[in-house]
C-alpha cells in the first residue's frame, strides 16, 4: 500500500487521508489470500508528516468532535493490528506524531537508512500528546522510562537511534527497502526456515498491561515528573498530561489504557496554548521560506566567508559556518586574541561531540576549515566578510574603507552591529548596495536567530545571499528594514527601561525577575541586563534614548552602577553579586540596596501590575515596528522575539498575547496612558 498525498511534498493524516486509508485496510480484511502487509511512501525522504496542523490549529471544537476525531484514528490503528495477516511499516523520512502511531499498529517497522529517516511524537511542542495510541503503545514496545523520554521532550530519533531503541526492527539501505520489508512478511509466515506466526503473540503481548512492580514504577515517574517540571517550569500542561497518560496506562489493558490516554487528550485540543503553539510552527514555516526579495531574485553562490574579530561574537560566528560545512578565515590584529578565538570554537565543536550532535571526525573536519589570519589580504578571496570588532563606528567605518578595496568582484560585506545605523556606515563604501547588516545573538552557537538589516541602498540580490548563507549555517534569519536597534533591540528597550523605571520606584530587583519569569520569559529583565552586561545595556539604551526621546524615559541608576565598576557577570556584580558562589543565579547585594535607598522608600506591586509594566510598552513599540513597515508581517515580530529573547511560545508573541487580552487591552493600556508616549500603540 502506497502512500502519495497528490500536490504536496508531505503526506499527512488529514481527514481525506484517512477516509482513503480506512477504505483500503476495510477492502483487505475481506480479500483472500493474502500474505501480509506493507505500508510504503512515495515520497522519497517523508513517510508521514503526521496530522494536518490545520485541521487541529482553528477555534476549540466541541467535545462530541473532538472525541468521533479521536476515536477515528484509533479506530484505524486497531484496525490495522487486527489484520489476519503480518504486516510491515517500510519507513523512509520523517514519521512523525500521528504517522508514527499509525506504525505503531503493524506488527513490525523497517527504517531505511535515508538522511531524512527519523521517528518521533512531537504533539507536546504543539500543546497537546499523542492521541492515537501513541503513550500506550510506545510504552509498551520500549518501555516507560523510554518512552516518557520521548514523548515528553517531543524530540525524534534518527533510523539507528531508533534500532537501540527498539522502535524499529532494522534499518536497511533505502534501495532494499521494499525487498526487506517483503522478506520480513515471508519470514513472519515462516518461510525462511523458522517456525513464524511470532507476529500473532506478539500482537497478544502489546495489549497486556506491562506490569510493573509498585516499586519499579515509583522510581520510574518520579525521576521523568521531576525531569517534566524542571523543563516545563509547570507552564506547559501537555508534558505532564503525557507523564499522567504513560503512569496511568502502563498496568493496564490496552483497550483501558487508550480510554485514560483520551481523557488526557481532550482537554488540551483546541487550548489557548495549543492554538498558539500551532500558530508558531506555522509562523516558523512561513519564516523558513521568506527572503525578504520579489520573487525570482537569485542567491549569490558562496564558497567561503571571512570573519574580521576573533572575540566572543567573531569566534562563534565563524565557529557556526565551520561547522556546517563554508570554509572560514577568522582574522585580528592580535595573535593571542586569535589563539583564544580558536580554542572557542574547538570548545564549542567538543560539546556538540560530548552531547552526541557530532562525531569526532565530523568536528575534526568542521575544524580544519577554520583558517586564521593577522592581515586583511586574507579577505582578497572571500565572497562575504562579515565585520564582529567592537562596537565603535568609527572604528567600523575605518576598517571598511581598508577592506573594501581588497574584496573580490560581487562580494558583500556585512556588519555584526547590534545598534549602528546601516544606511549611515554605508555611506563611505564605494558599493554600499552590497552592505548590510547581520545580526548574530550570543551565544551564537545556542541563539537561532539572525537579523538580516536592509539599508537604504543595500540591493535585492544582497538581502537574498545573506539570508540564503544563514539558513545554510542553520540559524533563522529575518530581514529588518534599517532603524535604530533593528527589530529586537528597539522592541526590547521599553521592556528594560521599563524594569530600571520600576527599580527606582521601589520595587525590588527579585519582584521583576519573579514576575517576568512568572509570565514566561527564560530570567527576569534585572538578571537578563546583568548578563550582557551594564556596560552594553547602558551605550545601547543610549543609541535608543537619542533615537526615540519622546518614548524613552531617562534613568540614572545603570550609569551609577557603570561608573562604579559593576558591570554584571563579568565582574561578579551589577543589580546582583555573582561572588559568592551562587554560579549565574546571584545573590542580592546590600550595595544595590543602598544605591536604591536614595531613590526614595521600598514600594510593593503585585505581580500582574509589574507584568502589565514590563510588557504593555513593548507591545507599543512591536505595533510602531509593524507600521513603521520596519518587517514585511506580524510573523516577523512574533518569531524575533521568540527566537531573539525567549518571549514565551505558549504566548504565540506578543502581539498574539496583547490580542488574547481582548476588551481589557484598551482599559489596560488607559490605565498607564498618564505614564507617556510607551504606553501608545500606533494607531
Amino acid at each position: 500500500l502506497t502512500l502519495d498525498q497528490p500536490g504536496s511534498r508531505a503526506n499527512t493524516l488529514g481527514q481525506a487521508m484517512l477516509s482513503e486509508l480506512e477504505t483500503a485496510i476495510a477492502s483487505l480484511r475481506t480479500t483472500e489470500n493474502v500474505r501480509g502487509l506493507v505500508l510504503i511512501s512515495g515520497k522519497p525522504g517523508m513517510f508521514i508528516a503526521g496530522a494536518d496542523l490545520k485541521e487541529l490549529g482553528g477555534a476549540k471544537p466541541s467535545p462530541e468532535l473532538s472525541r468521533s476525531l479521536v476515536k477515528r484514528g484509533l479506530d484505524l490503528v486497531a484496525s490495522v493490528e487486527g489484520l489476519p495477516f503480518p504486516t510491515v511499516a517500510a519507513i523512509e523520512g520523517a514519521c512523525m506524531g500521528g504517522g508514527l502511531e499509525l506504525a505503531l499498529g503493524f506488527d513490525y517497522r523497517l527504517a531505511s537508512d535515508h538522511p531524512k529517516t527519523e521517528l518521533g511524537l512531537p504533539e507536546t511542542k504543539i500543546g497537546l500528546i499523542p492521541g492515537w495510541g501513541g503513550t500506550q503503545r510506545l510504552t509498551r514496545l520500549i518501555g516507560p522510562s523510554l518512552a516518557a523520554e520521548m514523548i515528553c521532550s517531543g524530540e525524534p530519533a534518527k533510523a539507528k537511534r531508533a534500532q537501540e531503541l527498539g522502535l524499529v526492527f532494522d534499518v536497511v539501505p533505502s534501495a532494499q527497502l521494499l525487498d526487506r520489508a517483503l522478506a520480513l512478511v515471508r519470514m513472519a509466515h515462516g518461510d525462511s526456515g523458522g517456525e513464524g506466526g511470532g507476529w500473532r503473540e506478539a500482537r497478544v503481548r502489546r495489549a497486556q498491561p506491562i506490569g510493573l512492580s509498585e516499586e519499579q514504577a515509583s522510581f520510574a515517574f518520579a525521576v521523568a515528573t521531576a525531569q517534566v517540571k524542571m523543563k516545563t517550569g509547570g507552564v506547559y500542561p501537555a508534558p505532564e498530561a503525557a507523564l499522567r497518560a504513560i503512569q496511568k496506562g502502563a498496568n493496564l489493558p490496552l483497550p483501558d489504557a487508550l480510554a485514560i490516554e483520551t481523557e488526557e487528550f481532550l482537554p488540551l485540543v483546541g487550548s489557548p496554548i495549543s492554538r498558539n503553539l500551532i500558530s508558531v510552527f506555522f509562523m516558523t514555516q512561513a519564516i523558513n521560506k521568506a527572503t525578504g526579495v520579489p520573487a525570482g531574485v537569485e542567491a549569490r553562490p558562496v564558497g567561503q566567508v571571512g570573519v574580521i574579530g576573533a572575540g566572543l561574537m567573531g569566534a562563534g560566528i565563524a565557529g557556526a559556518h565551520v561547522r556546517r560545512g563554508v570554509p572560514t578565515v577568522m582574522l585580528d590584529t592580535a595573535p593571542a586574541a586569535l589563539e583564544k578565538g580558536v580554542q572557542s570554537v574547538s570548545r564549542s565543536l567538543l560539546g556538540r561531540v560530548e552531547i552526541g550532535r557530532m562525531s569526532p571526525q565530523e568536528a575534526a573536519g568542521s575544524l580544519a576549515l577554520l583558517s586564521t589570519s593577522l592581515t586583511t589580504q586574507a579577505l582578497a578571496d572571500r565572497d562575504v566578510v562579515i565585520e564582529a570588532i567592537v562596537e565603535n563606528e568609527e572604528a567600523k567605518k575605518k576598517l571598511f574603507a581598508q577592506v573594501e578595496p581588497l574584496l573580490p568582484p560581487g562580494a558583500i560585506l556585512a556588519s555584526n552591529t547590534s545598534t549602528i545605523s546601516i544606511s549611515r556606515m554605508a555611506q563611505g563604501l564605494k558599493a554600499p548596495e552590497r552592505f548590510a547588516g547581520l545580526h548574530f545573538f550570543n551565544p551564537v552557537d545556542r541563539m537561532q536567530l539572525v537579523e538580516v538589516i536592509r539599508g537604504e541602498k543595500t540591493d535585492d540580490a544582497t538581502v537574498v545571499t545573506l539570508v540564503a548563507l544563514a539558513r545554510r549555517i542553520g540559524k533563522t534569519p529575518i530581514v529588518v528594514r534599517d532603524c535604530p536597534g533593528f527589530l529586537v533591540n528597539r522592541v526590547l528597550f521599553p521592556y528594560m527601561n521599563e524594569a530600571l523605571l520600576l527599580l527606582e520606584e521601589g520595587v525590588a530587583p527579585r519582584a521583576i525577575d519573579k514576575a517576568a519569569v512568572a509570565f514566561g520569559m527564560p530570567m527576569g529583565p534585572i538578571t537578563l541586563q546583568d548578563l550582557v552586561g551594564l556596560d552594553t545595556s547602558l551605550y545601547a539604551g543610549g543609541v535608543l534614548e537619542r533615537a526615540f526621546p519622546e518614548r524613552a524615559v531617562k534613568t540614572t541608576l545603570l550609569g551609577q552602577l557603570v561608573q562604579a565598576g559593576r558591570l554584571g557577570q563579568k565582574t561578579g556584580a551589577g543589580f546582583y553579586n555573582y561572588t559568592g558562589g551562587k554560579g549565574g543565579k546571584g545573590a542580592d547585594d546590600p550595595v544595590l540596596a543602598e544605591m536604591l535607598a536614595s531613590f526614595g522608600t521600598r514600594k510593593e506591586m503585585s505581580t500582574e501590575e509589574i507584568q502589565e509594566r514590563l510588557f504593555l510598552p513593548m507591545y507599543a513599540e512591536a505595533t510602531r515596528v509593524l507600521a513603521e513597515g520596519i518587517v514585511a508581517s506580524p510573523a516577523e515580530v512574533e518569531m524575533g522575539l521568540i527566537l531573539g529573547i525567549g518571549f514565551p511560545p505558549h504566548k504565540g508573541g506578543i502581539l498574539s498575547w496583547a490580542q488574547s487580552l481582548g476588551d481589557q487591552l484598551p482599559a489596560k493600556l488607559a490605565k498607564y496612558a498618564g505614564l507617556g508616549a510607551r504606553y501608545h500603540p500606533a494607531q
